[in-house]
């Protein structure tokens, strides 16, 4: 099967249902013809930039992270400013503390900017690694996310 025939019908599937995990999408491709691994999976998930968000239902589900007519860069900022609570610099990494279900996507951004300071990420729940090639560009990447989270201490 072509790889854009697969990836179309993923498109498809993840649109039309609340797909939670790669084993409900491969289930929802088999039950349509298209057998694959979950390596194949995985890999076509990254190159469509398949990232998970919270329905209206609270309920988590893969979601095509999509650009628009804001830019990347202030998207990033935005995204920063809605979602981030805590920056923490330990040596070459930071550590961002984001609100629940906040950290693949502001993750994805990060990714897609692709930035000089940044070599690597890794996203969980709620916290973000930024991985920096030396102090000097995780001192800069601090500061980048410190200018734009949120830190309205009245409001905690």
């Amino acid at each position: 099967m072509k790889k854009e025939t697969r990836q179309a019908k993923i498109e498809q599937l993840i649109t039309q249902y609340e797909v939670g995990t790669q084993e409900e999408l491969m289930k929802l491709l088999t039950q349509n013809g298209i057998a694959a691994t979950q390596a194949t999976i995985s890999r076509d998930m990254r190159e469509m930039r398949i990232v998970k968000e919270q329905s209206s239902s609270g309920k988590i589900h893969y979601a095509i992270f999509k650009g628009n007519a804001v830019s990347e860069k202030e998207k990033l900022y935005n995204s920063i400013s809605e979602a981030v609570l805590e920056v923490v610099r330990v040596q070459f990494i930071n550590i961002v503390k984001t609100l629940p279900h906040n950290a693949n996507v502001l993750t994805a951004i990060i990714d897609e900017l692709a930035l000089d300071e940044i070599v690597g990420t890794i996203a969980g729940y709620d916290t973000i690694l930024v991985i920096s090639k030396s102090e000097e560009d995780a001192r800069k990447v601090n500061s980048l996310f410190t200018k734009y989270a949120q830190h309205d201490e009245s409001a905690q």
